[in-house]
This record gives structure tokens, sequence and C-alpha cells, in this order.
């Protein structure tokens, strides 16, 4: 399938007609369903004293099935194939800057609710805690292209999400900010809809302004997910269950994960010993050809993953009532760092323990002058995002600090 890279990167995304086949469409609709009657089942039993006996089913305006991969068998592998078709991972590697790196980030399913909910959110899916600024984010893309791209391909027509194109190259304008604050639920200036029949699919990048415009009881089963340069399954169980040619693919993605972890490992002990030229080339392993608005953001998420390390090793000294030295660190921070999001190389909890807690601490303090740099003095709030009040600077990169300086603060 023949894509245009460059109006993907002018506009945010890209609509794709007929990504499943006619002919795959009912199928796949049925192995799909499978799916929904098995986590049903899992949503039922785990609901809470309160909860209907549908549980997640019955109370959340988009069900979704979050990692349904794990849900799947012989007969229903066809919904993790979809992902590797030349219509979506070969569209995928078209858009990336360097395809032989690119995989399978996540697998999920989108659902109707039981009951009207009406609109969510505007939204960028950019969290300061755990990424780079948006303003970062949006450099290293024109710089290097995408480290991510998402992905909605709706089995049943699917007009739910809107976009605001060419907003993922640029920070809310002063239009947008005042209609996000006087109501986020609204239509938004210069947003459309993004009109889809079944099988078709649009593929963009994830901090685009976005919105889901209406979540009714109106049949919605929407496969949602994406590619990364960064691919990361923890249990690769589930590829016993796939034919011969699916299952290679997801090994090899396997292993590129453990050689990336390994070049995260690599990355953060150069910093340790100082060693310039050891980081240098980390980096370039971590995404082959990246320049320096990329290395910078690799060096955030690095960044990131010192203080999650952290978390990590002090996650008992709470519950044990002991002193916590990251008293400060707010709930949120602390869930997030305590569960994998690959696409911002957070290997998950238990990466820390390839650090003793003197090496980490010693990372920490490493980290420590762009991690202030990265922050405000006061909690602040941007429109758009999905975050709470916060120090983290949401949009603008730390002022006059750069690779350079950053690698100048380890002395």
């Amino acid at each position: 399938m023949e894509i245009d890279r460059r109006k993907f990167l002018e506009q945010g995304y890209l609509v794709l007609r007929e990504v499943i086949a006619r002919e795959q469409l009912e199928q796949l609709r049925r192995d799909f369903e499978v799916l929904v009657g098995k986590q049903r089942r899992i949503w039922a039993q785990e609901r809470g004293p309160d909860d209907p006996p549908g549980g997640v089913w019955e109370t959340q305006p988009q069900p979704r099935l979050g990692s349904y991969h794990q849900l799947i068998d012989e007969g229903t592998a066809s919904t993790v194939e979809v992902w590797l078709q030349e219509s979506t991972l070969g569209v995928s590697r078209q858009l990336f800057s360097a395809p032989e790196t690119v995989g399978m980030a996540g697998m999920m399913l989108m659902c109707s609710p039981v009951r009207d909910h009406g609109p969510a959110r505007w939204h960028r899916d950019v969290h300061p805690i755990d990424m780079a600024p948006l303003s970062g984010l949006q450099k290293d893309l024109v710089e290097n292209g995408p480290k991510y791209l998402q992905w909605n391909i709706p089995l049943y027509d699917d007009d739910v999400l809107w976009v605001v194109p060419g907003s993922h190259r640029r920070v809310n304008t002063e239009t947008e900010d005042r209609e996000l604050l006087a109501d986020p639920r609204k239509p938004l200036t210069g947003g459309i809809p993004v009109e889809l029949k079944a099988g078709d699919g649009v593929v963009y990048v994830n901090y685009i302004l976005h919105w889901g415009s209406n979540y009714s009881p109106k049949i919605r089963r929407t496969i949602h997910g994406g590619h990364t340069i960064f691919p990361y399954y923890p249990d690769m169980s589930f590829s016993e269950h796939l034919p011969a040619e699916a299952r290679a693919l997801f090994r090899q993605w396997d292993k590129r994960s453990a050689a990336l972890q390994d070049w995260t490992e690599a990355a953060l002990r150069a910093v340790l010993k100082s060693d310039v030229a050891a980081y240098d080339k980390a980096l370039e392993a971590l995404q082959p050809g990246v320049g320096e608005a990329g290395k910078m953001v690799l060096s955030i998420y690095l960044c990131k993953a010192t203080l999650h390390m952290q978390v990590v090793k002090h996650h008992d000294a709470k519950t044990n009532g002991a002193s916590d030295p990251l008293a400060g660190i707010t709930e949120d921070y602390r869930s997030r760092a305590l569960r994998p999001h690959s696409i911002s190389i957070n290997w998950g909890p238990q990466f820390a323990d390839r650090f003793t807690v003197e090496e980490a601490a010693a990372l920490h303090s490493r980290f420590a002058t762009l991690d202030r740099k990265l922050q405000a003095k006061e909690e602040h709030f941007a429109p758009s995002f999905q975050s709470s009040p916060m120090r983290y600077f949401f949009n603008e990169m730390p002022a006059d600090f750069g690779l350079g300086e950053f690698i100048a603060s380890w002395n």
C-alpha cells in the first residue's frame, strides 16, 4: 500500500481505505467478539461490591480490551495477525525513518458502552511524568521521524475520533486554550471528524489534538494500538498460537527488545562513568540515525528512568513505615514508574534489578540538574494534557540547556 509520508508528517494523520479487506471483515468481527466475551467474563468476576454485574463493561464510557493478545488462542489468532499486514505494519514501516526497527507497541479493542456517556475531553497523548515536553517531542519528530505511531481500525463504521490537522507540530493556540478551558468536551475550532467505514483505518501521531466525540451505545468495535521502535512484550506466550511467520516476527521483536534494554543499561552506565563516547554510542543504538533533538528526548527518557528506578528501589519504604527519600513524588508518578511504558523506554520495575541501590542513587544525582530544568517552581497546567497540575513543564523544553549542557552537568 503506497502512502504519502510528507502529507502524514504535515497533517499528523492519514486515513487509509480498506485496511481490512472486505472478505476478512466478517471473520474478524466474529473472532474479536470471542475475545470480548472472554474479557466480559473476567470483568464480571473482578467487579467490586458496589459495581453492577458486568463490572467495567457496564460502567466505563469506552470499555477497552487493553491487552487482548493475552486472550487469544489458535482460533482467534487473526486478531493479532491484522497488525502484521502490509496495510498496517507495512504502512507504519513507510512512515518511520528506520523501517527495520519497527515492531508492535500494543494491541487493544475499543468497545461501545451499554449506555450513553456523551463526549470525552480533547487531549494529546503526552504525559510530562514519563515523557518529554511537547515542543521537544515535536522537534524530534521533524528531525528524526516518529518513535511511535497510533492506529484506529474500526470493524463497524466509526466517526467518533476527531483531530485538529497539523496540531502535532505546535503547541495550542490561544483560541484552542480558551475553548478547552471553557469546555473541553465540545467541538474545537479547526477540529474535523475522521469518518471511517468498516475496515478503514487512521494512523496518527499520538500527540495530535484529538477527541472522542461521542461514547454512545451504537455498536463500536475499533481496533486500537500502534507500532514503535521500542517493542516490548514481557510475556510472549501468546505468540505460540500464531502461524510460524507471525511467531517469527514477534520473536525477532523480543530479541530487539532485549537488546534495547541492554543499550538502555549501557547508556546509564556511561553516565555513571562520565563516558561521553559510550553514551553517544548507546543513544545511536537505541534509535539508529538519531539527531541531536532526538538524543535530547532520549536523555529525558533516561532521566525519567532514573527516577522510576528510585521509586522501585524505595517502593517498600512507604508501606513499611520507613523514611521515604521520595516522599514528594505523587502517587500518579509512583504508579507509572511501577508499570512498563516502552514508548518512553521504561522497561518496567524489573529493569531496576540491573542496578544496585547505590548505583541508582548515583544516577539520580547525575540526572538531577536535567530533572530540575524540566520543572517549574510551582505546579501548573496546560489545557489538552491528560495529567493533573504538576511542576513538570507540559510544553516547553529547558531554556539554554541542551545535550551539551546535560553532559557537562555530570561532573
